[in-house]
């Protein structure tokens, strides 16, 4: 009884371990059920956000990547800067092209495309503060009208609009108004 219950023993032992071979041989087949494609690899992107007068960092700035698609936006993710002005993301592919926008509370928002095509990858941005505003009412500089671009006319022929006036008009009856007959 004794010599059976040993041989029962060595079999399911024996017989556990050639289960426990098959099971290891075919996760490391190269053959799989469905069509594997490893990872692409990631590109780490350090983006370091400083004032441009100084030079300081700015502290809880919110970088925006929008990994693009051709023109197509494909989701977002935001960051937060550090207390030394950087963030760092390492999940954006290689070869891939990334929108990055930059917000922070009394600067101007930065916005800026950049293809993705080291695996390492620094990037300064220096956030400025707004410009005052464009008035009309105010007597500006012939070089600070349209932006500092003088007013060319058009590749077609058509007359470019006035600096003065503003945009081209059409001669005719004005909107509104009903046309004289006789």
């Amino acid at each position: 009884m004794l010599r059976r219950s040993l041989f029962v023993l060595v079999f399911v032992a024996v017989s556990g371990l050639f289960v426990l071979s098959v099971a290891a041989n075919a996760q490391n087949s190269s053959s799989r059920g469905r069509k594997y494609k490893p990872p692409l690899p990631t590109a780490r992107i350090e983006v370091t956000v400083v004032r441009d007068v100084n030079g300081k960092p700015i502290e809880n700035a919110a970088v925006v990547f929008h990994p693009m698609e051709g023109e197509k936006d494909k989701g977002n993710m935001e960051l937060k800067t550090n207390e030394d002005g950087k963030t760092l993301i390492d999940v954006l592919p290689i070869g891939a092209t990334v929108r990055m926008q930059v917000i922070v509370r009394g600067f101007q928002t930065y916005g800026e495309d950049y293809k993705i095509d080291k695996p390492e990858l620094a990037i300064e941005i220096r956030m400025k503060r707004p410009g005052e505003q464009y008035s009309i009412y105010k007597p500006h500089a012939p070089d600070e009208v349209m932006g500092g671009k003088t007013a060319e006319p058009a590749k077609d022929g058509t007359p470019a609009p006035d600096k003065q006036t503003g945009p081209a008009t059409q001669t005719g009856t004005p909107p509104g108004s009903q046309p004289q007959t006789k």
